[in-house]
């Protein structure tokens, strides 16, 4: 029987000069051309791979070799301060995380900020990418029609300035339309990340390279979204009060090869909260992917 317990399938491995944490199971199938796929989560208080994906981890690992990866500055991966824009900072350390494992192309799912990223990675090094699938993804989501700051990222702000458990669970609680999925263990194991040795200031390095002026315009993906050539599968919550659907309509246009799935009565977290439906729309986009010729 597989371990697709947390400590069962940690990792780590050089990415650069950082190390980068990540969790790994199971092994290539005939499904989406044997491709590995890559899953990058969202980046809000206490974020890490597991706490995104670690749910959903047997499901994909039935057909693919599947990687959780912890981003620059999450979880137990290093936390360094963010040289640029976050979503190529980490991109460009997530190629060199593959490079070091000798991983050549993969499909690619990321959520909220993992989004951001994933998109980074697409459109720099397209050649490293087969599918692409973003969750309610940073960057991509122009909102249309809500304000900004929307209310999941207040609530971000909100526990940034005042770091309590009682912030942190309002934060949660915007991720989510059923309030039964944010219960005192998942408060708790989400406080104890997002107050580790360096955890803060990590966070806040990243999120100001989304305000400085210098950095910030390079995080506006939607700007090229137009230049994406890859098969792209675009899933977001209805009730999404992170990164609103309305959002989507700016990526959904511009992208020649873009794909919407809206999944009802649900929030920023398709994967945990339409966790069946999730695994089934995102395992049939990336079967109808057939692998070139080498």
């Amino acid at each position: 029987m597989s371990d697709f317990s947390k400590e069962g399938t940690r990792r780590s491995g050089k990415a650069g000069d950082l190390t980068l944490n990540y969790y790994e199971a199971g092994s290539p199938t005939e499904v989406g051309g044997g491709l590995p796929l890559v899953m990058l989560h969202g980046g809000g208080p206490g974020a890490s791979a597991w706490s995104n994906f670690g749910a959903a981890l047997p499901g994909f690992a039935a057909s693919f070799r599947t990687l959780l990866v912890d981003q620059p500055g999450f979880g137990a991966s290093d936390k360094p301060e963010v040289v640029g824009n976050y979503y190529r900072h980490s991109a460009d350390h997530v190629v060199k995380l593959l490079d070091e494992l000798g991983i050549d192309r993969i499909h690619l799912l990321g959520n909220s900020l993992g989004g951001g990223t994933a998109m980074r990675l697409a459109l720099t090094h397209p050649d490293r990418v087969g599918r692409l699938i973003l969750m309610g993804p940073g960057g991509l989501s122009l909102n249309l029609f809500h304000a900004d700051p929307t209310e999941g990222v207040q609530r971000l702000m909100d526990f940034s300035a005042d770091p309590t458990r009682e912030a942190l669970r309002a934060f949660i609680s915007t991720m989510v339309v059923n309030k039964k999925l944010v219960t005192d263990e998942l408060v708790e194991e989400r406080f104890a990340d997002a107050t580790a040795p360096g955890a803060q200031a990590a966070m806040s390095s990243m999120g100001m390279s989304f305000w400085n002026p210098e950095t910030a315009e390079d995080g506006m993906l939607w700007r090229e979204a137009h230049q994406l050539r890859k098969h792209t599968l675009l899933t977001w919550g209805r009730e999404d009060r992170v990164n609103p659907l309305d959002g989507a309509m700016v990526a959904l246009k511009l992208i020649p090869k873009a794909t919407l799935h809206v999944f009802p009565n649900c929030g920023h977290w398709a994967q945990i909260e339409a966790a069946d439906e999730f695994r089934e729309v995102a395992t049939n986009f990336l079967a109808r992917h057939v692998e070139r010729s080498v």
